[in-house]
């Protein structure tokens, strides 16, 4: 196989630690802080898990390692969808775990946890792991979105785990990873297998992130790699000045990647889910909103501009989401099949206008036909609608021309209107990790090893002060239980770590918010380039405008 120069020089990157990790692993020791509680539901969380509740947070430090010394045998899990940066998490693991003792095993579990449902792992070695060193994807192992939830699932881990001697498994994963992972480590606990479990936090989408988990892994690469080619959109748009671009990035429960790219490249539009629904806007209060910035740039002669949508906005339209709901509860059961037995579209539209409210049906019957028809396609799992294959870029680009061609009519409008379509979703899941993130990754394998071997269970590996250079990280730990709180899942009370939203009060909305008038009305673009892997720190190391603005380090 044929490396490409960047690739052979990432391999040679050597990834920056905290400072604390940097002398060697005999002078870590830990300082324990304050026992923790789940961030809601105390009550139900700690009788769920009586085991792992109510632990204390750790912070490793420079001093004498006190931990018992015994060969270690650890089991790593790639979970969900990729992120820049997850190879390095194994490669930080890998490296502390033979630093250690040469005699120290680790193994990978194939596709994900079904690998160790069916005990598809292999061995690591040195030869292995360096081709994989400081660069993108998940193929080192692969990885899968199989859930550890069942009894009878986690008897066969603790099975797969006493064969090979395991000590110790560690998942690296999102917000449903993590919680299969603080299940998985109270069962072992309960039943004194001998196994602990740690978690890593992964998500490009940014919505694993609390007090204490300042950002998850990934999504400093997958925000500059989008806001790159945003960056790359705008200079043409501005080059060719006769299109509208309607891009619509990741973000199914929470808009931190749109926000994060309107950071960083200031384009004309930016809709943010978390606000549209507490403003309860509209599709026709969103069309306009947009419109007002058509028009306002048409009457200076720019008849283009960037709007960027994120995936899951129209889950926050009330009107729309009630739509949905009503779609579900009319396509339960065997209605399905009557409603897929229909020959042609128009029979299929009788059958829905019979059975929508009047209310939602006035809002299918604005939707462009092509965004109706993707509300009928092939259901996920549980019978519901996939609101991921909406094309909400296609949909508001309709929306926002059927607004101006009325507004032509009535005379308020006589700019033109071209709209290009852009979906940025896989081309920054497994992209060359930035130097931010291969380093976190590192430091982020490297501490989960140190929580091993001082005996954790149930907890994530945590490496905050991310702000600052890495010098300066803290490394530690805090119980997986903490994040937790209850919510409704398929009709059962489920305990789950609760996702992160955008906060509309927060700092980077703040400033986003602050700016957005002008931006829709002038040409503020800006021009990210492409991410720097060489050179001075100040290009090379930079954090996202989202952390920098919440610590209050934005130059």
């Amino acid at each position: 196989m044929k490396l490409s120069p960047l690739q052979i020089a990432r391999y040679q990157y050597q990834p920056k630690l905290p400072g604390m990790l940097r002398n060697g692993i005999s002078e870590i020791c830990v300082k324990e802080g304050e026992a923790t509680q789940s961030v809601a539901d105390q009550e139900k969380i700690k009788a769920l898990f009586p085991n792992t509740y109510g632990k204390k947070e750790i912070t490793f430090e420079r001093g004498t390692n006190t931990s018992v010394s015994k060969k270690q045998v650890v089991g790593v899990i790639l979970s969900g969808g990729q992120a820049p940066g997850g190879h390095n998490v194994i490669c930080g693991l890998y490296d502390a775990l033979k630093a250690t003792n040469k005699d120290n095993v680790l193994i990978g579990f194939k596709k994900g946890p079904s690998g160790l449902i069916e005990d598809d792992y292999l061995v690591f070695d040195d030869e292995y792991i360096n081709q994989y060193r400081n660069t993108g994807g998940f193929d080192i192992i692969g990885s899968g979105r199989t859930k550890l939830e069942t009894k009878e699932q986690f008897n066969v881990a603790s099975e797969v785990c006493k064969k090979h001697g395991i000590t110790a498994i560690v998942i690296i994963g999102g917000d449903d990873s993590n919680t299969n992972a603080a299940v998985l480590a109270e069962y072992f606990q309960a039943n004194n297998t001998g196994v602990q479990v740690i978690g890593c936090p992964k998500t490009i989408d940014g919505d694993l992130k609390n007090e204490d988990i300042e950002c998850s892994f990934g999504f400093d690469t997958a925000t500059k790699t989008y806001s790159e080619l945003i960056g790359n959109i705008e200079r043409d748009c501005n080059s060719a000045k006769k299109y509208w671009h309607f891009i619509k990035v990741m973000g199914r429960s929470a808009s931190h990647v749109a926000l994060e790219c309107a950071l960083e490249t200031q384009p004309n539009i930016c809709l943010i889910s978390e606000e549209v629904a507490a403003k309860k806007m509209s599709l026709a209060s969103i069309a306009n909103y947009i419109a007002d910035s058509v028009v306002s740039r048409s009457k200076k002669g720019m008849n283009f501009g960037v709007a960027i949508i994120p995936e899951g906005v129209v889950e926050f339209v009330p009107e729309f989401s009630t739509l949905i709901h009503e779609i579900n509860e009319m396509l339960a059961g065997s209605k399905a099949d009557e409603f897929n037995a229909l020959s042609s579209w128009n029979d299929k539209y009788q059958f829905i206008s019979e059975r929508l409210t009047k209310e939602s049906m006035a809002v299918f019957a604005i939707l462009p036909l092509n965004i109706q028809q993707q509300l009928f396609l092939d259901r996920d799992p549980h019978g519901n609608v996939q609101v991921s294959l909406i094309e909400s870029e296609k949909l508001f680009s309709a929306l926002v021309k059927a607004n101006l061609d009325e507004r032509k009519k009535n005379g308020e409008y006589d700019g033109k209107f071209n709209a290009l379509h852009h979906f940025f979703g896989y081309e920054g899941r497994c992209a060359f990790p930035s130097n931010f993130d291969a380093d976190y990754c590192y430091s982020l394998g490297y501490n989960a090893f140190m929580l091993i071997q001082y005996g954790y269970n149930g907890y994530l590996s945590k490496v905050s002060n991310l702000s600052k250079p890495a010098e300066e990280w803290v490394a530690g730990g805090m119980p997986i239980t903490k994040m937790m709180n209850i919510e409704r899942r398929h009709g059962e009370d489920k305990p789950v770590i609760r996702k992160a939203l955008v906060e509309l009060d927060g700092k980077p909305f703040k400033y986003f918010e602050a700016h957005r008038d002008l931006w829709s009305v002038e040409t503020c673009y800006t021009y990210p380039g492409a991410i720097q892997y060489f050179g001075p720190s100040e290009v090379c190391d930079l954090t996202t405008v989202t952390l920098a603005l919440e610590k209050g380090t934005l130059k």
